[in-house]
């Protein structure tokens, strides 16, 4: 297996737009030709759009653009311009005279700031598409990631930044990469389980550690004297994007199966307070069939990298 690089898979443009007001963007990830597309939800609190047609039973076919945004529920409005941007040049299912393109949506609560009414919208979605490039993305604090906290356990105050990563993959003839914006309630850990972004300390210095603290019941508890995070305000979401051949439920395998990944480094994950929301975006261009148990395996692997990345580079 070749290691991991911050290289483009075929047939994705992917476009970033970070407000100038305050810390909040949106994502695009176009695929203006048609890809096969479905996800996988694990958290319990979700923002997201048109996620139904991506499920297997359902008849739709592709998706023409995928949007990762901030902004709770308010930034869903964004993906009405990636649609727009998408209508225009013809890009979309042909329903008798129309076209219509298909773009599920997912979002982060990222409303904390005193100017919350700023937010990722139609515009802000079109503007994303407009500057989509094929090639790697600038990761960090952009686009949709521009807003994202973690650890936020012992209240915003304390929390560190989160971001948006991205690792990709040559496996075999195929590329795979994972896109992740990380706005957990947890803390983010690397391989030796050690803490790289998260809970701070009261003096911010060092991390709070919110397996020790939940475990000592200093957290989510009368003893913490802080309010429980609030429900949906936290949340990471991503896609999977490969260039190999996928059916409906082999994209929805394989979503599942980078969910691994988020658990991998972020404790804990998949919360009542979290929206988790992995997509799984494939081309074909690459016409290569998959070897799905190898492909799920590293798109675990791909979502780890991409975590660690954003919270590093942030």
């Amino acid at each position: 297996m070749s290691s991991f690089e911050m290289q483009p898979v075929s047939g994705f443009r992917i476009g970033h737009f970070t407000s100038a007001e305050r810390p909040t963007g949106c994502t695009v990830i176009l695929t203006p030709q048609g890809a096969v597309a479905s996800v996988d939800v694990r958290g319990a609190a979700p923002g997201t759009r048109e996620t139904d047609a991506l499920a297997p039973e359902h008849s739709n076919e592709a998706i023409h653009g995928l949007l990762l945004t901030g902004g709770s529920a308010f930034g869903l409005d964004a993906a009405t311009g990636v649609m727009r941007w998408l209508e225009e040049r013809g890009h979309g299912v042909k329903v008798g005279p129309a076209t219509v393109p298909i773009v599920p949506a997912a979002v982060i609560f990222d409303l904390w700031h005193p100017m919350r009414h700023i937010r990722p919208d139609a515009a802000a979605g079109y503007a994303a598409c407009q500057v989509a490039l094929e090639g790697a993305p600038a990761v960090g604090l952009v686009g949709a990631g521009a807003g994202a906290r973690v650890g936020k356990f012992f209240g915003i105050e304390r929390a560190d930044s989160g971001g948006i990563g991205y690792a990709s993959i040559k496996l075999g003839g195929i590329t795979m990469a994972a896109l992740v914006v990380v706005n957990a309630l947890g803390d983010i850990v690397n391989e030796q389980g050690q803490i790289i972004a998260g809970a701070r300390t009261a003096d911010g210095k060092g991390f709070e550690n919110c397996a020790q603290a939940i475990r000592e019941g200093r957290v989510l508890s009368g003893t913490s004297n802080l309010p429980a995070p609030a429900q949906g305000s936290n949340t990471t979401i991503g896609a999977i994007l490969t260039d190999a051949r996928l059916t409906k439920v082999q994209a929805k395998r394989i979503a599942q199966c980078a969910h691994d990944g988020l658990a991998r480094a972020i404790y804990p994950v998949h919360t009542p307070m979290d929206g988790d929301t992995l997509f799984c975006v494939a081309t074909g261009l690459s016409r290569q069939p998959p070897n799905l148990a190898a492909i799920c395996a590293v798109a675990a692997d791909l979502v780890v990298r991409a975590v660690r990345q954003a919270v590093t580079t942030a």
